[in-house]
């Protein structure tokens, strides 16, 4: 029985700490320690990191597109390569993590 314990009580098994918090409606909800940590832009700051975002989801189709657009070779997560001068393929199959970027595609 000590041996199920201790095993039980082992840092790995734990589950993540986090702070208890409540919304506005009174719905609480857990804040994970990850992220808590995470870094928020505020002002100015924002506004450059969502116009960058911007600016690299245009940079990838504006070749493909006009009389002279050149075809784009994209590949996906399991290997299947698709080659297309479409622009509306193209931002569907981006995998985006920015959160503005994701909006455009």
């Amino acid at each position: 029985r000590r041996a199920q314990a201790e095993v039980c009580s082992s840092p790995a098994m734990a589950m993540p700490v986090g702070q208890l918090a409540v919304d506005e409606y009174g719905n609480p909800f857990i804040i994970v320690e990850e992220q808590a940590k995470k870094k928020r832009l505020k002002g100015i700051e924002a506004h450059k990191a969502n116009i960058l975002a911007a600016k690299a989801i245009a940079e990838s189709v504006r070749s493909s597109m006009g009389p002279k657009g050149m075809d784009k070779m994209v590949i996906g997560p399991d290997g299947d390569v698709l080659v297309t001068n479409d622009g509306a393929t193209i931002l569907e199959k981006m995998d985006v993590s920015h959160h503005i970027a994701k909006l455009l595609v």
